[in-house]
């Protein structure tokens, strides 16, 4: 049974395989291939605009947080002056703490920049192979077409396309079944020629009927023939007596 199942898998799977191929353009899997790789250009830009997103909004960040150092950093000098260390001493604690910030949103920024130098280098890379693959694919294309006319050309001119070959097949059909016809035809007249079938489009008559009808036809036609050679002859003869009566007279 196993092995029954498996010689059925692979059959079915031997038939898929052979309908698909048929099915497959080679023209539409290249523009597919092609229609991916611009997603995913379209991807990667997506990502270097993002990048250079995020590095902007570090970039606002660290110039909120430098200004506010620098406030700072002007309040300490103004509390010294005034003889508060305390309140200076608070603010440049204050200012310290910024300044990691800064420091912080500065090491998060050459991250993102050179995220972003990488994501461009492939950008550019995957660029150039769209680019080349895009003319290879339409050189291909055309030598798909070229080849797939030039096989429907010499198909046709042989009778080897499937088209051409059902169109044969149909005159073969066609010529048989005339001959078939035409056959059966002469081989009606000649059974109604012999009397073996009668025709029923003759009103009834038998055989016989038509033979007799022959008979008649015939005294007829020969009745009326003598008639004639009658009415031809007998001016002729009129003619003779009169002869023979003048030479008598004289």
């Amino acid at each position: 049974m196993a092995g029954l199942m498996a010689r059925a898998s692979l059959i079915t799977k031997a038939k898929v395989s052979k309908a698909l191929d048929r099915a497959e353009d080679p023209t539409e899997t290249l523009d597919y291939s092609y229609e991916q790789q611009l997603e995913l250009l379209q991807k990667v830009k997506s990502g270097v605009a993002d990048v250079v997103t995020a590095k902007k909004r570090l970039e606002l960040q660290k110039a909120q947080l430098d200004q506010a150092t620098a406030k700072l950093d002007g309040e300490a000098r103004q509390a010294l002056a005034a003889g508060r260390e305390d309140l200076a001493r608070q603010a440049l604690e204050r200012k310290s703490g910024l300044q990691q910030q800064v420091q912080g949103l500065e090491q998060q920024h050459q991250q993102l920049e050179d995220q972003q130098q990488k994501l461009v280098a492939n950008e550019q890379a995957l660029q150039a192979k769209i680019e080349a693959f895009r003319s290879q694919k339409e050189v291909i294309k055309a030598q798909y077409t070229a080849a797939e006319a030039e096989v429907r050309i010499n198909e046709a001119a042989t009778g080897l396309g499937e088209h051409m070959a059902d169109t044969g097949l149909a005159i073969q059909r066609a010529q048989e079944k005339t001959e078939q016809m035409q056959a059966r035809a002469a081989a009606v007249d000649e059974l109604v020629s012999s009397g073996a079938l009668e025709d029923v489009t003759a009103g009834g008559e038998t055989d016989l009927d038509r033979q007799l009808a022959q008979i008649s036809s015939q005294s007829e036609v020969d009745s009326e023939l003598a008639q004639l050679k009658a009415e031809v002859d007998a001016p002729a003869a009129a003619k003779a007596i009169d002869t023979t009566a003048e030479g008598g007279a004289t």
